[in-house]
Formats: structure tokens, sequence, C-alpha cells
């Protein structure tokens, strides 16, 4: 089944992106939620018109996005400060909120729910990815530490 997105979907597509999914899940979940519509030729064409008005503003915000990733590549010296066993494995793990307040804290403000992030369950350095744009993303390097007593 060929579908619209309306929105960003993890792991699927970006807004305004013709994907193919399989009937049960676009019937089920992603029409009836308001996440995309059927892919008819009226709605392609009704979509073809809609990204040629959006072009300019779309470029304004792939620009913007760049500029962010910019920004985010040049931060430095992330590090995350967690509570530690004698074994050096932390309790928990590090997730993407983690990185999200550091980089708000730097004056960077990114959602948490576009950076990905590996599992992070012992001290050491690590890598983030953070996904701006379907075309732009960029990386955050960060070293987890441990908390001082």
């Amino acid at each position: 089944m060929e579908i619209i997105l309306k929105e960003n979907v993890q792991g699927l597509g970006f807004k305004n992106e013709i994907v193919t999914v399989k009937d049960g899940y676009g019937r089920n979940f992603l029409i009836p939620t308001g996440k995309a519509v059927i892919a008819s030729p009226s709605a392609k064409k009704i979509l073809a018109e809609n990204l040629k008005q959006q072009a300019h503003k779309l470029e304004k915000i792939k620009n913007d996005a760049i500029a962010l990733a910019e920004k985010i590549n040049a931060v430095e010296g992330v590090k995350i400060a967690t509570k530690v066993s004698a074994t050096g494995a932390i309790y928990g793990s590090i997730t993407p909120l983690h990185i999200a307040e550091e980089l708000a804290a730097r004056g960077i403000e990114v959602d948490r729910k576009s950076i990905v992030l590996k599992d992070v369950k012992a001290i050491g350095s690590y890598t983030a990815v953070v996904k701006l744009h379907k075309e732009v993303s960029a990386e955050v390097a960060f070293e987890v530490v441990a908390e001082e007593a």
C-alpha cells in the first residue's frame, strides 16, 4: 500500500514522503491516527502542488538545520556524570534525554526524539547522532564519567 506521510514517523519516513507499507500497518495505524493518507492519483497531484509552493520554505528549513548541525558538530568536551559501580558499570543507562539536556545547557535546543544513541551502559567515550532534517544530521561526541562522591 502506498501512502503519503502527513508527519515524520520514526523508522518509516519524513513528512510529505510517499512510502510503501504493509496494508495492515497503513489501514489500522497510520491512517486512523492521522499520520498518513492513501496515495491516490489526486492526492499525489495535490502533494506535488503543495511541495512546489513550499520549496523556498523547505530550503530555509534545510539551511537552518545545516547551521544547527554546524553548531552541534563544533561542541566539544561533553561530559555526562553518572553514578558508577566499583566495576565501572553505570547504574541505568545514558539516554537521548541526557544528551539533549547537556546540549541545552550549552545553548543548543534539540528535540530528544531526534537523537539516535546506542546502548551506553559503561564509562567511556561515545558518539550520538542528531537527525535534524532528512538530509542533515550531526554527531555529538561525549564521554561518560563517574560522578564525584
